[in-house]
């Protein structure tokens, strides 16, 4: 592996194009209530994106283009030899691969954001009601309402790279590769 020559930053900011949900989960819904909310900052009350969704959808859609997860059943790799287990880290008990290369933060509501919401009066959330459709009578199955951070909003993304001895651009490469698919893609729950 080497020694650690630098961390890297890779900063950006992702903008919904549509509602996003990530969901946090419920113990319990109150009557006419959301069943399905979003993960909040318990700091700020704002919605955010867990790095680890980012991390996540990212890796995944880097094992599909190069074949992995259909050969593994939607396991994720755990080789311990490729560039992918190199630079997410490897999930098996044999690991080769030592540290992992990148560490995904969370990804916060943008200071712009905020002060449009405060400026506007608006929520940072909006409750959308889904319906599944039982193809065979054309009729709806059952209603839920989720919660989704709304449409426009910024969220500040950052991932630390640490570059060992050895790594050249391959790591940063790579992130670079996955966030340019994870864009042209989807993240969350019903791919926002």
């Amino acid at each position: 592996m080497g020694t650690l020559e630098k961390i890297e930053q890779i900063k950006g900011k992702i903008i919904l194009k549509t509602g996003l949900h990530i969901g946090c989960g419920t113990e319990g819904v109150e009557i006419g209530g959301i069943d399905n909310p979003v993960i909040k900052d318990p700091r700020s009350g704002y919605p955010y994106i867990p790095g680890s969704s980012i991390k996540g959808k990212m890796r995944c859609l880097l094992e599909l283009r190069r074949g992995i997860r259909s050969q593994r059943k939607e396991a994720p790799c755990s080789c311990g030899d490729c560039d992918i287990c190199r630079v997410f880290g490897n999930t098996g008990k044999d690991s080769k691969v030592g540290v992992t290369r990148a560490v995904f933060r969370d990804a916060f509501l943008s200071q712009e954001s905020v002060e449009v919401l405060k400026k506007r009066n608006l929520l940072a959330t909006e409750a959308k009601t889904e319906n599944s459709i039982d193809r065979i009578k054309g009729t709806g199955l059952d209603p839920r309402v989720s919660e989704r951070a709304i449409a426009g909003l910024g969220f500040d993304f950052e991932i630390a790279v640490r570059r060992f001895e050895g790594d050249g651009d391959g790591p940063v490469s790579l992130l670079r590769e996955g966030l340019a698919m994870v864009q042209r893609d989807a993240l969350g729950g019903s791919g926002s």
